[in-house]
């Protein structure tokens, strides 16, 4: 069983940044593939971005084409925390963004693949 717990949500002016986090719990954290989903008002849960352990080799990230070049996926698997970095926000990336977690995860971009999901936090982006 995995808990997630994310922070770092809030309210910022277009072309700021913010700083997500997701805490989980969990031994075996740096082998589970960990993605950010985010759903704005009246629409579907959309993927946001994913870091997929690949062993020694180095992690594999990957981003919906929407926030390339804006938004940086990383982890610290001595901290069990995954982070999302937000750069040059835009009003449309105004959603709840939700941490997610899973196993051995074939495609990455779909929610389903996903086991375990954390409460989500707001982020506001103001123009």
């Amino acid at each position: 069983q995995v808990q997630l717990a994310e922070s770092g949500g809030g309210l910022v002016q277009a072309g700021g940044s913010l700083r997500l986090s997701c805490a989980a719990s969990g031994r075996t954290f740096r082998t589970y593939t960990m993605g950010w989903f985010r759903q704005a008002p009246g629409k579907e849960r959309e993927f946001v971005a994913a870091i997929s352990w690949s062993g020694w080799s180095g992690d594999v990230r990957t981003y919906a084409d929407s926030v390339k070049g804006r938004f940086t996926i990383s982890r610290d698997n001595a901290k069990n925390t995954v982070y999302l970095q937000m750069n040059s926000l835009k009003p449309e990336d105004t959603a709840v963004y939700y941490c997610a977690a899973g196993y051995d995860i074939v495609v990455v971009t779909r929610t389903r693949g996903y086991d375990y999901w954390g409460q989500g936090t707001q982020v506001t982006v103001s123009s």
